[in-house]
């Protein structure tokens, strides 16, 4: 995993990430992905994907699922970002892996590449501190601790290679359930 030395933070959101999310299938507990239910117009905004209908799919077993968001009124209730459960079906994610006496998780790839960028980096310059919902700034001190540098760049090298593999047996120890509760709160849009 290329690490650089300099990251300039551009206040990417974590709802950047929710586009597709590797998870535990139901099923057979292999790895499931979860997406936007085809046939929807496409997010305008990042923050859109937290109120799309979705589907869950494993591509071994053929299991499917829908979700659609709650409603209240007229506003649509989204899903919550964070934590080691995916916030729509409530599923363990896929990459998930124990760093630094703590929880590892990403969505995907594209998480994993973003996160490794700004942990990677010898000097991380902060963006505008205009959005509370950047991604950046709300990592965990663990997380972006020097002291913890080369354990959290090995552990995201881990979770790469666990978004290659698919397979039942292939399911990371953390990924049990035990840990995956999504977030109680939700959006409202």
């Amino acid at each position: 995993m290329d690490t650089g030395h300099r990251h300039a933070d551009r206040g990417a959101m974590l709802a950047r990430f929710a586009a597709r999310i590797l998870v535990v299938c139901p099923r057979c507990s292999g790895r499931a992905l979860v997406v936007p239910r085809p046939g929807r117009p496409e997010p305008r905004h990042s923050v859109d994907l937290l109120f799309l209908s979705r589907r869950l799919a494993c591509a071994r077993c053929g299991v499917t699922a829908e979700w659609e968001p709650e409603r209240l009124g007229n506003a649509r209730i989204g899903a919550t970002l964070g934590g080691p459960a995916e916030p729509f079906f409530g599923r363990p994610l896929w990459l998930q892996t124990r760093c630094a006496g703590r929880l590892l998780w990403a969505y995907d790839i594209e998480h994993v590449d973003a996160l490794a960028a700004y942990i990677g980096a010898r000097l991380r310059e902060r963006g505008s501190p205009s959005s509370s919902l950047a991604m950046i700034p709300r990592l965990p001190d663990w997380m972006t601790s020097a002291a913890n540098r080369s354990e959290v760049v090995a552990g995201l090298a881990a979770l790469r290679a666990q978004a290659e593999r698919s397979a039942p047996e292939d399911r990371p120890d953390t990924a049990d359930g035990s840990a995956a509760r999504p977030q109680r709160r939700r959006a409202t849009y």
